[in-house]
């Protein structure tokens, strides 16, 4: 480096010689200057450097005696660990003898808690008695015995789970109603089987909100006129329904379909065989009730002997005292046609009827092959993982077989009514004229 920093210096002189015309004498005198100068910068950096080695030799003899001594104590503290895990391992032994039973006893304490912690969080006395569930959680998680108090915690509230079980309270709280705004409501809780609001609503009782909200979708009206008369009684005894199941058997009641959501199920056949069976029913009792007007007024004919034409038998007996028929072929020739006009007015409606009766379960086969169609196109698109995609096309093949048999019976019944009825003032027509041949072949 020394070289080259000459031999630079020299050419650099050199040029400066040239084009200053300096003489050789300046530049010898300038290189000496320079080496003297880095001379002593030389000296300077080999004596600091001696000194940090010094140092640093100091620094390292300190960090190994301090090394050392950290390994004795380190020895120290393994030699204590090794001792106190001996005698944390004789204590555990000691405390697993001592304990005994007391294990056990944990145990079971923990599983009857977390038990009833569970069946807590699902109680409507948890409504009126909140954070019951909160006094457990301590014991449920706790990895040590029980304490006393936390003992005395479960035994009360299991105590006093089953005696809220068989009172009957009446109490103030905040419900929330269908559309999810609270109220202020007296409320009556029979047990831990339902709870009814002031209005005689049935509630249910939600844990993520610890709150009673009633129930979208009330019971039979039969239900709700016993729980409203349950809750207007002050004193004495009522009958209530209850549902034993804790609000099981009460949600599969409500979401049970009333009448019309089952003739919804139905769909348009169903409303069709509802129609014809209304249409068919109303033109038998129609029919029916002519017949039967008809038929008093045949009895009054017939006790009568001056005929009314307003009655099938008067018109006949008008026609049988018609004059200028001697004969009696002839005579009972008129009777035959008499009678014989007044049949098909009795027969009306029959057939009619007849039909509407034999249509209503057609249609309801009808309705059972579109529903069975619905139900495998929705097993064809999305396969039988969901029963409730089928459920629609199933209840409408059941519901219209229903509706159709529903229908057809009662008009079958209804047709046989009429045609009986028919058949008899038929019946009275011919023995009435039977009766007036003979009285013409006596005379």
């Amino acid at each position: 480096m020394k070289q080259l920093a000459i031999f630079l210096s020299l050419v650099f002189f050199g040029t400066t010689v040239c084009a200053e015309h300096l003489d050789l004498d300046q530049l010898l005198r300038e290189v000496k200057q320079t080496q003297s100068h880095e001379g002593k910068i030389n000296k300077q950096r080999e004596a600091k450097f001696l000194a940090d080695k010094n140092h640093q030799q100091k620094l390292l003899v300190a960090a190994k005696a301090k090394l050392q001594q950290q390994q004795r104590l380190s020895d120290q503290l393994r030699e204590q660990l090794e001792s106190n895990e001996k005698i944390l391992s004789e204590l555990e032994t000691e405390l697993g003898q001592r304990s005994g039973v007391l294990g056990e006893l944990f145990g079971v304490a923990k599983q009857v808690a977390g038990d009833l912690k569970a069946d807590l969080e699902n109680s409507l006395v948890s409504e009126q008695y909140p954070h019951r569930t909160k006094q457990l959680a301590g014991l449920v998680n706790s990895k040590t015995l029980p304490t006393i108090d936390q003992l005395e915690t479960l035994w009360f509230t299991l105590q006093q789970e089953m005696t809220e079980s068989g009172k009957v309270v009446r109490y103030s709280t905040e419900i929330l109603t269908t559309s999810g705004e609270p109220k202020k409501s007296d409320v009556i809780r029979i047990g831990v089987f339902n709870a009814l609001s002031e209005e005689g609503k049935y509630l249910r009782y939600l844990p993520e909100t610890a709150k009673l909200v009633e129930l979208a979708r009330q019971p039979e009206s039969r239900y709700l006129s016993l729980a409203q008369d349950f809750v207007n009684t002050s004193s004495g005894m009522a009958d209530v329904a209850i549902d034993p199941t804790r609000g099981v058997i009460l949600s599969l009641l409500i979401q049970t379909p009333n009448v019309f959501e089952r003739i919804q199920q139905g769909g348009v056949i169903g409303y069709i065989i509802l129609i014809l069976g209304a249409i068919g029913f109303v033109y038998g009792i129609w029919r029916l009730v002519v017949l039967t007007i008809t038929g008093a007024k045949m009895q009054q004919q017939m006790q009568s002997k001056e005929p009314d034409t307003s009655n099938p038998l008067g018109r006949v007996i008008a026609a049988a005292q018609q004059k200028g028929i001697e004969d009696a072929e002839t005579f009972e020739l008129l009777l035959d046609e008499a009678i014989t006009k007044e049949i098909p007015q009795l027969e009306k409606g029959q057939t009619t009827i007849k039909l509407l009766a034999s249509v209503a379960p057609l249609l309801g086969l009808l309705g059972t092959v579109t529903g069975m169609i619905a139900t495998f196109q929705s097993i064809s698109l999305f396969g039988t993982g969901d029963p409730k995609l089928m459920a629609s096309g199933i209840s409408q093949a059941l519901v219209t077989t229903m509706l159709g048999l529903m229908v057809a019976i009662p008009l079958l019944f209804l047709h046989s009514l009429v045609a009986s009825r028919s058949r008899t003032l038929i019946q009275i027509l011919d023995e009435q004229s039977a009766g007036l041949i003979s009285k013409r072949l006596e005379k």
